[in-house]
């Protein structure tokens, strides 16, 4: 072999081998309803793993849904975050565990003081092994003895899941003060205290 070819043959076994080695990790993605979307966004967010988060709507049909749509309450979508993240640095059952700590297990009509069917919390799985481990997680959360009331959280067939509009998108950094009222007044803040007291 003549040595031009041998170096290219070379430099291109080189370049696979390295584009191999650091190609970017392969990515998951989870969808949870949990009341208002604003309010379950921030503890994603700060989780070690979770490379994006994205609030928006998952449950329903009709083809681009709006936030006015979902405001009519005459449809089946629900405020929901898709999270996107490295397995190998977290597990779906560990941003189940985060995503408990957002929401009232036990609330059938909505979260907090957000009442309606889009603000009713569920797990959306996208596959088999994900409903599995769903059911898992809720069935642990029910013998914990937190709760007096049932468990009452749905697991649900994903549906695609569409984007909010830009200005609900970290609400809680666009508006930091008007969120932090919003999140007091709900009393989620405090439910979220006095279940979970070995919340670091």
């Amino acid at each position: 072999m003549k040595p031009i070819l041998l170096g290219a043959v070379l430099f291109s076994v080189t370049n696979l081998a390295l584009a191999q080695k650091f190609s970017p990790t392969q990515t998951r993605t989870a969808i949870f309803a949990g009341g208002c979307f604003w309010c379950i966004q921030p503890a994603f967010d700060k989780a070690n793993g979770v490379i994006k988060t994205v609030v928006g709507y998952c449950g329903g049909r009709e083809p681009s849904p709006t936030y006015e749509l979902l405001s009519s309450e005459k449809t089946r979508y629900r405020e929901s975050i898709e999270i996107t993240y490295d397995p190998a640095k977290i597990s779906y059952e560990q941003l189940l565990d985060i995503y408990w700590r957002q929401i009232d297990p036990t609330q059938v009509d909505g979260q907090f003081t957000d009442i309606g069917p889009s603000y009713r919390a569920a797990i959306f799985y996208g596959n088999n092994d994900e409903r599995k481990i769903a059911e898992a997680s809720r069935e642990k959360l029910a013998r914990s003895g937190k709760f007096n009331k049932p468990i009452v959280t749905e697991i649900l067939p994903a549906t695609k899941f569409y984007p909010a509009e830009a200005y609900h998108q970290k609400y809680y950094q666009q508006n930091p003060e008007q969120f932090e009222a919003f999140e007091r007044g709900s009393g989620r803040i405090s439910f979220e205290n006095k279940t979970w007291s070995d919340k670091n």
